[in-house]
């Protein structure tokens, strides 16, 4: 069986899909990929199905070397400026690897993650239907280290049709982004200010939410207490603090803290590579009366 024999992580490495959608019942967010634009194309590059799981590499520092056989790869997402055995080959684009090379990640020049996809797909052990890793409740396989072996999945008889994708680079400026107000946006003295607000994304945050710092928001009554409440990924919660959480793919499926607006789903993968310190900007999604 071909094999990725992991050499080095970088701050974190995981495998994620396309996470398990419907449990929240159960209590169990869906989780996947942070960047689930970057994970699609990662394997429509390789011809892989959308759900086959990829390595979600956090700011590079990433290598691995191939074992028992040749493989395809493709890298998307932050451009880590991938390598094979120090040969470049450019992030959305394909390269052969062949039994014995090291394939290597490094630092992106912007963005946060990357997106190492194979042919074949990483095949770990699934857990509740996905092969995800969940940061916040440690569902999944475990995060990466070195040692590791991953297995290689049977790849279908589809062969990529592509060379290289034309995607534009992950932007380093400011982000943004386009949100949905409420449903607790009267909560608040000023809602507006949430969208005049110059905000920067925290060195706090990760796949549960990114954290904003800026002028606090005010509630109305802030002794007023909220009951848990069903939670979705790009819900902008509100803690007691007054610096919005934005929640990201590993998030709580309940929360106590009042949600001022939602991310639309469009502009919510974009957030998985805010770096710590960039500005991050939010308009309201139409004119509030």
């Amino acid at each position: 069986m071909t094999t990725l024999e992991i050499l080095a992580t970088g701050p974190l490495a995981l495998v994620e899909d396309l996470g398990r959608p419907g449990l929240a019942h159960l209590g169990v967010t869906r989780s996947g990929a942070a960047d689930r634009r970057s994970h699609t194309l990662a394997n429509r590059l390789v011809a892989n199905p959308a759900d086959r799981a990829t390595v979600e590499i956090t700011f590079g520092g990433f290598s691995a070397r191939v074992r028992d056989g040749d493989v395809t790869v493709a890298v998307t997402g932050a451009d880590a400026n991938p390598s094979v055995d120090g040969v470049p080959f450019g992030t959305n684009g394909i390269r052969h690897v062949r039994d014995g090379q090291v394939l290597t990640l490094s630092m992106p020049r912007s963005g946060v993650r990357s997106y190492l996809a194979v042919r074949g797909g990483v095949d770990a052990e699934p857990v509740l239907g996905s092969r995800s890793h969940d940061v916040l409740s440690a569902i999944g396989p475990r995060p990466l280290r070195p040692g590791d072996l991953l297995a290689i999945g049977e790849h279908a008889q589809d062969f990529p049709e592509l060379d290289q994708a034309p995607v534009a680079p992950v932007a380093a400026g400011d982000l943004d982004l386009t949100v949905v107000p409420g449903p607790r946006d009267d909560w608040f003295t000023d809602p507006e200010a949430l969208v005049r607000t110059d905000w920067v994304a925290s060195d706090r945050s990760d796949r549960v939410g990114t954290r904003l710092t800026g002028q606090p928001l005010t509630p109305r009554d802030p002794e007023r207490q909220l009951p848990s409440e069903g939670a979705v990924r790009g819900s902008v919660q509100v803690p007691p603090n007054g610096l919005p959480v934005i929640l990201g793919p590993d998030h709580p499926v309940t929360g106590g803290y009042p949600v001022i607006g939602v991310v639309v789903d469009r502009d919510v993968d974009r957030i998985a590579q805010v770096r710590p310190g960039q500005r991050v900007r939010l308009h309201w999604s139409h004119p509030r009366a």
